[in-house]
């Protein structure tokens, strides 16, 4: 069992509120930032009027999940929680934490054996950007812009040179998103390379390819009307320029950039993230 007063004692040390409830059904909360699940545990991140607070829903089941904080950094408003299944065993850690302007809370891939924020910092980071940042500092690596990659939100933002495309492929005002209707950054400039092609709308975050979308137009005759855009999954993405998004400062980059996405979506609460742009 979960000592509810310990727990929120820890959160507050970042400077953030915390409610839980018990034995509750898996439902959509009526304001949501953002939601983490490993089917005993979810995590959100909701607002009411005393502003955004993390939200621990302990879904049903015999048995309660266990909530340990491993790490806490109150200089640096982050901490590590770790809730583990009674039932299956299975260990999920998430970072919570703030970034910029908002609350967040992002799954640690089950692989990495982290203990603190610093590691879980460290395992949200994909391989292209662990290979670029050898020789920086700690403390640099951890910047939001340094001379490996510059950061806003999931995203990273690596330096390349892939000369100049084509002018007729360079596309302006592209979205960049992680499916699942999650808000997107937007590009100024882009340009793609690879990856598939998908069909996206409210109903279908994640995209469908070309055989599934013509098989639910043919059976939906609402479907055409779902507001349908075409996108593409997994795709090299490169961009330069505003990149903007409503929950995060305005960056500007000069020169193309590689867009990766952090490591979430190898985590079991994640799994249902794509890299749609």
């Amino acid at each position: 069992m979960s000592d509810q007063n310990l727990l929120e004692g820890k959160f507050a040390k970042i400077g953030a509120r915390l409610k839980m409830r018990s034995n509750v059904r898996e439902s959509r909360p009526s304001v949501l930032r953002q939601q983490q699940s490993n089917g005993s545990v979810r995590l959100d991140v909701l607002s009411d009027n005393k502003g955004e607070f993390f939200d621990i829903r302990l879904l049903g089941g015999d048995e309660a999940p266990e909530l340990l904080v491993l790490d806490v950094q109150p200089d640096d408003r982050h901490l590590l929680l770790m809730a583990k299944n009674s039932e299956s065993g299975v260990k999920s850690k998430y970072l919570c934490g703030h970034d910029e302007r908002h609350w967040f809370v992002a799954a640690i891939p089950e692989a990495a054996p982290v203990g603190t924020v610093r590691q879980a910092k460290e395992a949200l980071k994909p391989p292209e950007v662990q290979s670029r940042q050898t020789g920086l500092n700690a403390k640099d690596r951890n910047r939001r812009k340094n001379d490996a990659y510059t950061r806003q939100g999931e995203w990273f933002f690596i330096p390349t040179n892939i000369g100049e495309p084509d002018k007729d492929l360079v596309l302006k005002k592209e979205p960049l998103s992680r499916g699942r209707g999650s808000k997107p950054h937007m590009m100024e400039f882009c340009y793609r390379s690879g990856g598939e092609q998908v069909y996206v709308c409210s109903r279908y975050p994640n995209g469908v390819d070309n055989d599934t979308y013509t098989r639910i137009v043919k059976t939906d005759k609402a479907a055409k009307g779902f507001g349908w855009r075409v996108m593409r999954r997994d795709a090299a993405v490169y961009c330069k320029g505003r990149i903007t998004h409503a929950d995060h400062k305005t960056i500007t980059l000069v020169g193309w950039h590689r867009v990766v996405m952090n490591t979430e979506n190898k985590a079991v609460a994640m799994r249902h993230v794509a890299f749609l742009d």
